[in-house]
C-alpha cells in the first residue's frame, strides 16, 4: 500500500517536528539499518542502502483520531473534508491503513519524497500530529468522488488484464501477484494487525488500493518504475515490481483497482 510527485496535502500544526518516537518503532529500528550483504548475483533493483527505513520492524500505531480531525483543516484543500480527494491525481485517504499513512508522512517530512506541495506542509508536522492524522483518516468510511462515480467504465479487456495482474501476476515478466502484499480484496495485507513475538507488525504498512483514483495509481506506479522512491523496505519491494511494469500493465492495474468498490 505507498511518488509519488503527488501532493497528499496533510495539514500543518503548531507541534514541533520531532522524530518518530519509540512507542511507534523500536529504538533499534530508528537507526540506520545495515545494508544486506551482497550475494554476488546481478540484480536490477539496488539493495537497501544504510539509512533506509525498515518497515518490517514497526510497531502498531497509537494516537488520537479526534485530535487528528482537529488538525486536518488544511488537508481538506486537496483530500476533501471527508478524506475523498478533490482531484484524481491526489489519493483518497478515507479508510486507508493508518500505519501506511503515518510512514508516508514520515517520508515526506524527512525529505525522502520528491518535491511536491506536501514538502512544506509535512515539514511542520510533529510526530504526534502525524499519528493523529493517520488514525483520523483511517477511521473514516471509504468513498468515491462524484467525478469518479460518473466516469465512463474502462474497456472490459483492460479491466480483465488488470484483474489478472493483481490476482495472478505475470510469471513471464517476473511479476508477482499484487494480492500477495495488498490482499485478495485490495484492502491491504490480511495480516496487517498481526504482531510477531518481537512486537513488530511486519505487514501493517502495506496500503489498501481498491477504489483509489486511477490517475493517482498510475503516477505512483510510474514513480516506482523510474526509481523515484528508494528510502524504505517497501520501496525496494515495489521498485523491483515497477521495473517490470510497462505502460499497458500500469494502465490495466490502475483501471481495475479504481473500478473496485471502496
Amino acid at each position: 500500500m505507498l511518488a509519488f510527485a503527488i501532493a497528499m496535502a496533510l495539514g500543518a500544526s503548531l507541534a514541533g517536528a520531532d522524530e518518530p518516537v519509540g512507542a511507534q518503532e523500536p529504538a533499534s529500528s530508528q537507526e540506520a539499518a545495515p545494508a544486506p550483504e551482497s550475494t554476488g548475483e546481478a540484480t536490477s533493483t539496488p539493495l537497501p542502502a544504510p539509512g533506509y527505513r525498515d518497515l518490517r520492524r514497526i510497531t502498531l500505531l497509537r494516537g488520537d483520531p479526534a485530535a487528528g480531525k482537529a488538525k486536518s483543516e488544511l488537508c481538506a484543500a486537496c483530500h476533501g473534508a471527508d478524506g475523498i480527494s478533490i482531484a484524481p491525481n491526489f489519493p483518497n485517504l478515507a479508510g486507508q491503513r493508518a500505519d501506511y499513512l503515518y510512514w508516508e508522512l514520515v517520508e515526506y517530512r524527512s525529505g525522502a519524497m520528491p518535491e511536491s506541495a506536501m514538502t512544506p506542509l509535512a515539514a511542520n508536522l510533529g510526530d504526534q500530529d502525524m499519528r493523529d492524522l493517520a488514525l483520523y483518516y483511517a477511521s473514516l468510511p471509504p468513498g468515491r468522488a462524484p467525478a469518479q462515480e460518473e466516469a465512463q467504465a474502462p474497456d472490459t479487456a483492460l479491466l480483465e488484464r488488470g484483474r489478472q495482474l493483481f490476482m495472478e501476476g505475470d510469471p513471464g515478466k517476473g511479476l508477482p501477484p499484487c494480492q500477495g502484499c495488498h490482499g485478495a480484496d485490495g484492502g491491504g495485507h490480511p495480516q496487517a494487525a498481526l504482531v510477531d513475538r518481537e512486537g513488530h507488525a511486519r505487514w501493517a504498512a502495506y496500503p489498501a488500493l481498491r477504489g483509489q483514483n486511477a490517475i493517482y495509481l498510475q503516477l505512483r506506479l510510474n514513480a516506482f518504475r523510474t526509481g523515484q522512491l528508494h528510502h524504505s523496505t517497501n520501496d525496494f519491494v515495489m521498485g523491483g515490481v515497477g521495473q517490470r511494469l510497462d505502460d499497458d500493465s500500469i494502465s490495466a492495474l490502475s483501471a481495475w483497482l479504481a473500478a473496485q468498490g471502496p
